[in-house]
């Protein structure tokens, strides 16, 4: 039997949130705009997610306004995906969901965020351990951490190893496909 795509009989606003990001590529899609990834063959390469279901996730973030989507180049026609300020509101569940995972299910030490203005580390509430201050995510720096592969095959991971600001979009060396 299939699961449901919705949660109807639920009066629960975890389960309507669940409705928009609750399928299982979704918040690694929302994940990767907010380190700044925008074009679909770059979320396409490092996702390693089939192209039928990055299509859908896309829509569906665009539809529901977590993404929106922009016209770059007009010959080809070739379109990128822009957090908005709903997506960016995801960044405290991404955040949390990221410190769950490193302290319940990976140990590793992967990636860390520091406020831009004075190199703090964000705690995680989204206050800067040094001064205070609740970050904006426009704010956060992520830094490569020391258990990150060296030489990762993709170039989306490959321009991740550089220190750099969230949803500034992220340059890579791969060849940008038209989608």
């Amino acid at each position: 039997m299939a699961l449901g795509k919705d949660y109807v009989t639920q009066e629960c606003s975890i389960a309507r949130a669940l409705e928009v990001v609750g399928e299982r590529w979704t918040l690694l899609v929302v994940r990767d705009a907010i380190y700044g990834v925008r074009r679909y063959n770059d979320f396409l390469v490092h996702l390693g997610i089939p192209r039928a279901v990055l299509s859908t996730r896309l829509r569906t973030l665009t539809e529901e306004g977590v993404l929106e989507k922009r016209r770059y180049q007009e010959s080809p026609p070739r379109d990128e995906y822009v957090v908005t300020e709903r997506g960016a509101a995801l960044w405290p569940v991404l955040r949390a969901l990221g410190r769950w995972g490193r302290e319940y299910v990976d140990t590793g030490r992967l990636r860390s965020f520091r406020h831009a203005d004075c190199g703090g580390e964000v705690e995680p509430f989204g206050t800067c351990a040094q001064c205070g201050t609740l970050v904006p995510v426009a704010d956060v720096v992520m830094v490569p951490g020391p258990d990150l592969d060296p030489a990762p095959a993709d170039p989306v991971s490959r321009a991740l190893l550089r220190p750099k600001r969230l949803l500034e979009p992220l340059e890579t060396d791969a060849v940008h496909l038209a989608h």
